[in-house]
């Protein structure tokens, strides 16, 4: 097995170029298609004789997944193949950061901001839920924002399709223990009121700049989701978006928002016909006394760019995401 250094071509057509991010069970690599003349992701899986069973099912199936999934907020698939025993994925080039970068760089956000970031997620939530997809580890690092303020949804490495049976060891913890919803923390199955438990945390941390369940330990960060309410928000978050936020992280799934399409169109990311949604009673608005008005924003005009992020010469390393067992560092 060749080693993956500058240079290499897998499949007599996708030429390494700089590996820009490394994860548990795989690196990422941009890329030249040669064939196509277009720069690309490669996403390598990293060799691992006691995982590389478990490891291959679960690229094969973000390989299905993800290429079943066509939307502006989520991350094409271009690719699949193997070379010299290595498997790998060749995805389209996000020239951006990701939004764990932005958080640890800025700290907490702006309200418009957050807004757009939440929505547009929320929509590349829906295009997986209506297609049977559950991601099961929306995270930061999960979430890549463009220059243009543009999302993109990205590794569906563990996510599993809802009528059937995940790629699952023994004792396994499936997802990052800081974003866990806490039915999976319990040991229950995933749904796609998981994945929107996991995005208000996402949206709390943005506001705070602070992960509101950490404990040092995955299991004891795990039981918070499941036992401890989430920090309270400043006072000058907007009150519709405070309500968003609160209804996301309710502890039972079915208090949750009924659909990720839901969430983007109390957020002013979709047009209300998109869901069966009392926007004002969401919002915890009274009439219109908030101010707070749905717009029927597409995901290709976010409504508030993240002007003063710039793409990185060579992304963090926090870009892929993976199974994470308890003896993992939290991420």
């Amino acid at each position: 097995m060749h080693r993956l250094v500058e240079g290499l071509r897998l499949g007599d057509r996708y030429v390494l170029q700089e590996r820009i991010a490394s994860g548990g069970m795989a690196d990422v690599w941009r890329g030249l298609d040669d064939v196509l003349k277009r720069d690309v992701a490669v996403k390598v899986m990293r060799a691992d004789p006691d995982n590389e069973e478990i490891f291959a099912e679960r690229f094969r199936d973000e390989a299905l997944h993800s290429a079943a999934l066509l939307h502006t907020n989520i991350t094409t698939v271009f690719d699949y193949g193997q070379d010299d025993h290595r498997t790998y994925l060749v995805m389209e080039l996000v020239e951006g950061l990701p939004l764990s970068a932005i958080i640890r760089e800025q700290g907490a956000m702006a309200p418009e901001p957050v807004r757009s970031i939440l929505g547009q997620a929320a929509l590349a939530l829906g295009t997986a839920h209506e297609a049977g997809v559950v991601h099961r580890d929306v995270k930061p690092a999960n979430i890549l924002v463009r220059e243009d303020g543009l999302v993109k949804l990205t590794d569906f490495g563990i996510a599993r399709a809802i009528d059937t049976i995940g790629h699952t060891r023994v004792g396994e913890m499936l997802g990052t223990p800081n974003y866990i919803s806490p039915e999976q923390a319990v040991g229950q199955t995933a749904t796609g009121a998981s994945d929107l438990y996991a995005l208000g945390v996402v949206a709390h941390e943005m506001l705070t700049g602070e992960r509101p369940f950490d404990r040092g330990t995955p299991i004891a960060t795990a039981l918070c989701h499941v036992n401890e309410p989430p920090p309270p928000l400043e006072d000058d978050v907007p009150e519709d978006l405070r309500a968003v936020v609160a209804s996301l992280l309710q502890k039972d799934p079915a208090d949750r928002p009924d659909s990720a399409i839901a969430v983007a169109v109390m957020l002013g990311m979709a047009p209300p016909e998109l869901a069966d949604v009392d926007v004002d009673a969401a919002s915890g608005a009274s009439g219109t006394s908030s101010g707070y008005v749905v717009l029927p924003v597409t995901p290709l005009t976010p409504s508030t760019p993240l002007e003063a992020v710039k793409p990185p010469d060579r992304a963090p390393a926090d870009i892929p995401t993976m199974a994470a067992g308890p003896e993992e560092l939290l991420d």
